[in-house]
């Protein structure tokens, strides 16, 4: 089973197609998976490789883990272009996300002021205050969706709950209006005994109309870059991506990045 797992709380950083120079963070265990959805196309592996051992990490390790390298980062001389909330799973999960943010916001403003904040969260916990009120705190509010098509998000998306469903992903992120950026990964391709592909014109016109009523501020798009665990998925051509984009935009005014 594939699993490429974030083995420390901090970490990088490394170069992100979205976001340029980014430095990690993972609140979830160091040597498994915690998700609320568990998506073909996600490069930590399936979550059926199970939550390990070592659980989420303390308030008080994340900040202190996260002083530790801006400072040795300001020291060294070292550019950054933004902090990332990702790791090995769905990062609101954590319970104390709101604290972290706050911790994060602090040691941002006191090592590098002008690195922005960035969460890559799938959108099942809009309906936690706490989490909702992080959101709004950060620079980069960056939610999930992958299809506007319930059977499609089902299939590639695979929540945990099953009461999870696309209006309830689309009315948690309309929540955030301008605040929000919201986020689609477009592939094809087979798994089990379905067939998927999320780049159809009933899809892309799905997707379009939920844009629309969501109104956010920026739309990204990307396809797969790297191994997937569900080996039956294929990439969108940028071509096609950029075709798609450009739809986008013409149909709703909202920008849209293409990686």
């Amino acid at each position: 089973m594939q699993t490429v797992l974030f083995h420390d709380t901090v970490f990088g950083p490394i170069h992100s197609r979205r976001l340029g120079t980014s430095l990690g963070i993972n609140l979830l265990p160091d040597d498994g998976k915690i998700c609320s959805f568990d998506c073909l196309y996600c490069e930590a592996g399936f979550n059926a490789q199970g939550t390990g051992t070592t659980g989420f990490p303390s308030r008080e390790k994340v900040k202190a883990d996260l002083e530790t390298k801006l400072t040795a980062m300001k020291q060294a001389g070292d550019n950054l272009d933004v902090i990332t909330f990702s790791g090995n799973g769905e990062p609101t999960i954590h319970p104390d996300f709101e604290g972290i943010i706050d911790d994060t916001i602090a040691l941002r403003d006191k090592y590098y002021p002008n690195v922005k904040i960035s969460v890559l969260t799938n959108s099942t916990r809009l309906v936690s205050p706490g989490v909702i009120r992080a959101l709004n705190k950060v620079d980069n509010n960056i939610l999930k969706l992958d299809s506007a098509i319930p059977d499609t998000m089902v299939a590639l998306d695979r929540p945990n709950n099953p009461l999870f469903t696309v209006d309830k992903a689309i009315k948690g992120i309309a929540q955030f209006g301008k605040k929000a950026i919201v986020q689609t990964m477009f592939c094809r391709g087979e798994h089990g005994d379905k067939t998927i592909d999320n780049t159809t014109e009933r899809e892309v016109k799905a997707l379009i109309d939920a844009y629309r009523h969501i109104s956010p501020g920026q739309i990204m798009i990307y396809s797969i870059d790297r191994k997937t665990p569900a080996e039956h998925l294929s990439k969108v051509s940028r071509d096609e991506l950029e075709n798609i984009a450009e739809r986008i935009t013409t149909e709703t005014g909202i920008p849209v990045s293409v990686a």
